[in-house]
């Protein structure tokens, strides 16, 4: 089986770039699953129906979200219907839904499980992640899964890269994102789960992890409170992700790749 996580879609250049990319990544790399980290979709902050109506006929199978998804209250049905496939962080009280969803597939059932990490640079009302994922891996202990992929969003590498090994072995694959900015660090981690400490972002490629400098350094060199503002007017793009492959019939993954366009607008 190959799964594809593609990092953070910000805003209309990621969607542009994930509807360049995608279609032929699929076919050329035979991939089977698609998830995709989807909170900043919509003009960076949250996700809205049409998009992803418009992400799934590009092929994108799950989506996983972050401290942005709770904002935009149109996708709280979908959240909290498990038939549909995607989901916000299971430690955030303000996140409709419970935080984890099966993916029915042709090989058997994938867990996708999103959390929140605890150092995210604005106060959130969460759980503990660790204690979170140990509740819903014993919960679903019974269910017959042919892979779990867990989603961490979270800024501290500390977070991502202690997770990774608290859950070696127990899931296919933990996959870190928030930062925007992709780690040289994809492994497989020594009893067989699949790693990366960040997956990078999808979206404008001479930004500030797609959003305009000069929304940003103002504030940082004059202390202006400025609001972000996505860079709309880059002429390069970027599209990061990670190939996992994995036999059947087991939790563990095989190998593990970072996958890095860089394309014109």
């Amino acid at each position: 089986m190959n799964i594809l996580y593609i990092g953070d879609i910000m805003g209309q250049p990621g969607m542009g770039v994930v509807e360049r990319v995608l279609p032929d990544l699929i076919r050329d790399r035979a991939i089977d699953i698609v998830i995709a980290q989807a909170e900043n979709v919509t003009d960076g902050k949250g996700m809205s129906v049409a998009d992803m109506d418009k992400l799934s006929s590009l092929g994108v199978n799950f989506f996983t979200g972050g401290n942005h998804t709770p904002k935009l209250t149109e996708l709280y049905s979908r959240l909290e219907d498990e038939s549909q496939p995607v989901i916000g962080p299971a430690n955030i009280a303000s996140c409709p839904g419970a935080g984890y969803k099966y993916l029915d597939t042709q090989a058997g059932k994938i867990l996708v499980v999103s959390l929140m990490g605890e150092k995210v640079g604005q106060p959130i009302e969460m759980s503990n992640p660790l204690v979170c994922i140990d509740d819903i891996l014993r919960s679903q202990a019974n269910v017959d899964k042919e892979a779990v992929v867990v989603n961490f969003h979270g800024d501290y590498s500390s977070e991502k890269r202690i997770i990774g090994y608290y859950l070696d072995g127990r899931v296919s694959m933990v996959v870190g994102d928030h930062w925007h900015v992709p780690t040289a660090d994809a492994m497989i981690l020594p009893n067989g789960t699949a790693h990366v400490t960040d997956v990078g972002m999808c979206g404008s490629l001479n930004s500030s992890l797609g959003v305009t400098f000069d929304s940003i350094i103002p504030r940082w060199r004059d202390g202006i409170q400025t609001a972000n503002e996505l860079e709309m007017h880059d002429t390069q793009l970027q599209f990061n992700a990670v190939l996992m492959t994995k036999s059947p019939g087991v939790i563990k993954s095989d190998s593990i790749e970072r996958i890095q366009v860089i394309t014109p607008v």
